[in-house]
């Protein structure tokens, strides 16, 4: 058997064991069905690699079934094939966490900031999430979409004044809508990106050690920022 084969059979088993862990080591389950169910489960560990992982496991049987001897499969995977398993191997074994990728300091803001201040640090330090608390306690968090929304509804009954406006006004109109959550220090990468996919409205994700709104913020998290980790807050 060539190296290759060596290679991915070896990724593909260790895969294959960590699927029958995450379902409890059910007797008998073929490794597509423990594909198939985890990838329908809340959790989802399987994401999008579960199309890739069924095609891989079809060249796995070749490779173990179809050997004509010892030494010579009919099936030898390519260098895709053993590139992908390690990195499916890696992914599901070794999942990455959202720190230290995502950690950065992160700025709060008191609730009786003025607005017209909160526009000053806009156009000075391009800031774009203004995590906003009373004495510690997180009250929302404002973006330049609830800036923008803010706006729009004022601008209903006349002119705009910042007057004496301040940063709780803004987190008051948001209303009921949540445009974030908080997740804790250990969330892996992959649950950040499908909260993302399957919350519209979700704006960022906020970083703190045990995942409470009143932690110390260890970083933040925008829709950008999964693919493209430069930028300001």
């Amino acid at each position: 058997m060539g190296e290759r084969a060596d290679i991915f059979l070896g990724a593909f088993n260790r895969i294959e064991k960590e699927l029958k862990r995450q379902l409890g080591n059910p007797i008998n389950m073929s490794f597509s069905e423990a594909v198939r169910r985890l990838s329908k489960r809340k959790d989802n560990l399987i994401g999008e690699n579960e199309n890739d992982l069924l095609q891989l496991a079809q060249l796995r049987n070749a490779i173990v079934h179809d050997q004509i001897s010892e030494d010579f499969v009919i099936a030898e995977p390519n260098e895709w094939a053993v590139q992908q398993i390690e990195t499916i191997e890696n992914k599901l074994l070794r999942p990455e966490r959202v720190l230290p990728r995502f950690g950065k300091k992160v700025t709060g803001f008191e609730h009786d900031l003025p607005l017209v201040e909160i526009m000053k640090i806009i156009n000075e330090k391009r800031f774009s999430q203004f995590p906003v608390y009373d004495s510690g306690k997180f009250m929302g968090l404002i973006t330049l979409r609830t800036i923008g929304f803010y706006f729009a509804q004022e601008s209903l009954s006349g002119s705009v004044s910042l007057k004496g406006r301040v940063a709780e006004d803004l987190i008051s109109a948001n209303g009921k809508r949540v445009n974030f959550k908080f997740v804790s220090a250990d969330t892996n990468v992959s649950e950040v990106e499908k909260m993302f996919r399957t919350e519209g409205v979700l704006e960022a994700i906020l970083i703190t050690e045990h995942g409470n709104s009143d932690g110390n913020l260890l970083g933040i998290i925008r829709p950008r920022d999964i693919y493209s980790q430069e930028g300001e807050q």
